[in-house]
């Protein structure tokens, strides 16, 4: 059995602006599914092989589901702080586009987690990929969990990552201690997977942008909610190895609006302003890296396709509402990410316990 979910920012009564979608989820854009899978030592207590606690998982997105024909969606990437790592970003940003999963787990599995997503695209495109000679550039990006998570074991294996996108469904989508975010912090606090998302109307046609992140990054006295310093005002249970900003977060955005590349690119430019709501500065440690991804002008791989290639994209002079749906969604995912985080103790050193934010106290915090 699992525990009730905790209730979400926007169930608290935080004052949060903007319409979300049906779940407030990135799996309100339709093709769009979410796996996520967790190594926990506290519920198998064989996986601490090194006498140090495993807390960690994979959080594995499929932009198309489980389409077996290899069509790519546009994208976009752009990196406030580049202290961390996104494979694929290099071709995502010179060539606009992306095929296969995009996972996101601890620093020190980027390895097993690019190998499973590359085998699920051998095994899932089958002859087409053979037969043509294609390559996988799948995105698999990280942030540290080395405080709660003995990360230099390397619990990670190419199984979980397959796990994670077996896993993977449209509908609701587990945050907190979930997926790659069972061991990160954010804000001192428990942090970990967030989503959230927005409905967008142009033209008379209804449209979807969705936002998952992993927050590991940020210190208490910055906290920011709803425009209020909440964090300084919070000063208990702080974490010790923590004075200075030692985490990432990567930010995941989706949308079914038609969007070119160089839009996209832009789009996920606004991610910054979404955590900068939550009070980062975005430090010097951190890695703040974000990708922006568009399923609509459905395409074949461009190795498959003809000489010649259209597609339909927004006017840039109508982009304003769709930047502001992104800074919306993010900074809600963040703050869900918190509100849904457990309790976990400390890895290393081995002594206390990383505390879930207090949401009573945060809500008497913004009510006065």
């Amino acid at each position: 059995m699992t525990e009730p979910a905790k209730p979400r920012a926007r169930e608290l009564g935080v004052p949060l602006p903007g319409t979300p979608g049906g779940l407030n989820a990135i799996t309100d854009v339709p093709g769009v599914e979410v796996g996520t899978v967790e190594l926990l030592s506290s519920r198998d207590p064989a996986l601490a092989t090194r006498g140090i606690q495993v807390q960690t998982g994979v959080t594995a997105i499929l932009p198309r589901g489980r389409d077996p024909q290899p069509k790519p969606v546009w994208a976009g990437q752009f990196s406030l702080n580049g202290n961390g790592e996104m494979t694929g970003a290099h071709w995502v940003r010179d060539g606009g586009w992306l095929a296969g999963p995009i996972m996101i787990s601890n620093s020190h599995a980027i390895g097993p987690c690019h190998t499973a997503a590359v085998r699920w695209m051998i095994e899932t495109y089958g002859a087409t990929w053979e037969d043509n000679h294609l390559w996988a550039m799948p995105v698999v990006a990280e942030t540290y969990d080395g405080v709660l998570n003995d990360i230099n074991g390397l619990h990670v294996t190419e199984a979980c990552a397959r796990a994670a996108l077996e896993a993977a469904r449209p509908g609701p989508v587990a945050e907190g201690n979930s997926g790659g975010g069972a061991g990160m912090i954010c804000y001192e606090f428990k942090g970990g997977t967030g989503t959230a998302s927005r409905r967008i109307g142009i033209d008379g046609t209804a449209f979807t942008l969705g936002a998952l992140v992993q927050a590991n990054h940020g210190l208490r006295p910055w906290l920011t909610v709803a425009g209020q310093p909440v964090g300084r005002e919070m000063p208990e249970h702080r974490i010790a190895d923590m004075m200075t900003e030692r985490g990432s977060i990567i930010v995941i955005l989706a949308t079914d609006l038609p969007l070119s590349p160089g839009q996209l690119e832009r789009l996920a430019r606004r991610a910054a302003i979404g955590i900068g709501r939550g009070g980062t500065p975005g430090g010097n440690n951190s890695g703040d890296i974000f990708l922006a991804f568009s399923t609509a002008n459905e395409m074949a791989l461009p190795q498959l396709s003809g000489p010649w290639r259209q597609m339909t994209c927004l006017n840039d002079e109508l982009l304003d509402p769709v930047y502001l749906a992104a800074v919306e969604a993010v900074e809600e995912a963040v703050l869900n990410a918190l509100c849904a985080a457990e309790d976990v103790p400390m890895a290393r050193p081995a002594t206390g316990i990383c505390r879930a934010m207090d949401t009573g106290r945060l809500m008497e915090l913004l009510r006065r």
